[in-house]
């Protein structure tokens, strides 16, 4: 089977960092609304962090298929000789 969670859990956080920090980017100039966080913006910083760990799992999600189809090539193919 070829199923590697890696790749949608990869895609889902790099989805959701990009949609946050970009959020925190556009709210950056509005100083009242991260009063309550001590002046840190949340939404940019977590963001980021999501989108990196997004892009980690979608990197080894790739490296895994690279590998997987670079072992499929090496390996011999069966002779068809019957066994008497």
């Amino acid at each position: 089977m070829n199923l590697d969670i890696r790749l949608p859990i990869g895609a889902m956080f790099s989805l959701i960092g990009a949609i946050l920090a970009i959020s925190g980017f556009l709210t950056n100039s509005n100083t009242e609304m991260y009063r309550p966080s001590l002046g840190i913006n949340v939404n940019l910083w977590w963001g980021l962090v999501l989108f990196l760990f997004g892009a980690v799992m979608l990197a080894f999600a790739l490296r895994a298929k690279r590998i997987a189809a670079k072992d499929l090539a090496n390996t011999p193919k069966p002779s068809h000789t019957s066994v008497r």
